[in-house]
């Protein structure tokens, strides 16, 4: 049996929504079992009518708007930070929670912790491609500036990422810059590139803002600060194009037609930019799986949160990635 903890107060929506998505997850894998972190009223009448449901009952709830750092240091009895202690505790196998991503990357950094090796844990997410692949893209916002050596272990921890969670060996790493050529870029990304090419991590050279849903590449790494806009712009850019099919559809009966030819297609890509396939994303080098959803979540991505936690700590990622570490 896997032990999954979920935050139930965490993300923009009513804790009903979660509690659906765990609901979900638990009819979809018998063999898995939830620990249920939130306010006693929350928690209590949901694992009392399911049998593989347990409450961990917390009294604080860490809020989006909050510094990450002193939330954890003074709400010892948050949702984020007892889910962390469960973990750390054995309590649970894994985390998922759709609240605060600065407060999850403190409380999972201090009470979970890192493997060993591990200099600084990665956001990673894996993204849509070309002909229905994925890939995986780390850092997105965890560490803004980082050493040369911590962006190989970022390459290591990524290709670990990508064979348990997409099934992709031996897989083809590049390092987003401003040009493919390798003297492209400012030192800074320089020094990343002679690190990478230096080390054996499946590095092929670096690659462009276009080939992060374009590319023909696996893993893609850059530090936290890049990795930030870079996702924040694909998802404006998504929504700045559905926004406009919708309008365009109630301008004309003309487009109203056409949109409703392209409605099925327009879902299938804002299903895939969603994130709600994975669930959200994973914070790699710490001792479990520990996922991060998005705020404003659904309960198709907890329930996929939920059971790609699951399958992080089954298929293990963990000892993967403290392989790669080591080597």
């Amino acid at each position: 049996m896997t032990t999954i903890c979920v935050d139930a107060m965490g993300g923009d929506e009513r804790p009903e929504v979660v509690l659906e998505g765990i609901a979900r997850a638990l009819e979809a894998d018998s063999d898995l079992e939830v620990l249920v972190a939130g306010n006693e009223e929350v928690v209590q009448p949901f694992c009392a009518s399911h049998t593989k449901a347990r409450a961990l009952v917390t009294t604080e709830v860490i809020g989006m708007g909050e510094h990450p750092a002193e939330a954890v240091r003074t709400k010892t009895d948050s949702s984020i930070v007892r889910a962390c202690e469960a973990v750390r505790a054995g309590e649970a196998d894994g985390f998922f929670s759709a609240g605060s991503t600065g407060a999850m990357l403190v409380a999972s950094t201090l009470k979970v912790g890192r493997i060993k090796g591990v200099k600084r844990p990665a956001i990673a997410v894996a993204f849509p491609a070309a002909a229905g692949r994925e890939k995986v893209v780390l850092d997105l916002g965890a560490n803004a500036d980082c050493r040369p050596e911590v962006i190989v272990q970022f390459a290591r921890m990524g290709a670990a990422y990508a064979h348990v969670a997409l099934g992709i060996e031996n897989a083809r790493v590049a390092l987003l810059s401003n040009g493919s050529e390798d003297t492209k870029g400012s030192e800074t990304v320089i020094a990343y590139h002679d690190a990478l090419a230096a080390a054996d991590c499946g590095f092929v050279g670096n690659c462009e803002g276009n080939d992060l849903l374009m590319g023909d590449f696996d893993v893609i790494v850059c530090d936290g600060f890049t990795g930030n806009i870079a996702l924040k712009t694909i998802e404006g850019t998504a929504k700045y194009l559905i926004g406009r099919l919708r309008n365009a559809a109630n301008e004309s009966k003309r487009y109203l037609l056409g949109a409703g030819l392209l409605k099925p297609a327009v879902k299938d890509i804002a299903k895939d930019l969603s994130g709600d396939a994975h669930g959200g994303a994973i914070l790699l080098g710490l001792k479990a799986p520990v996922l991060i959803g998005h705020g404003a979540t659904s309960a198709t991505a907890v329930m996929n949160g939920t059971l790609a936690t699951a399958a992080a700590v089954r298929n293990g990622l963990v000892e993967r990635i403290a392989a790669y570490i080591a080597s």
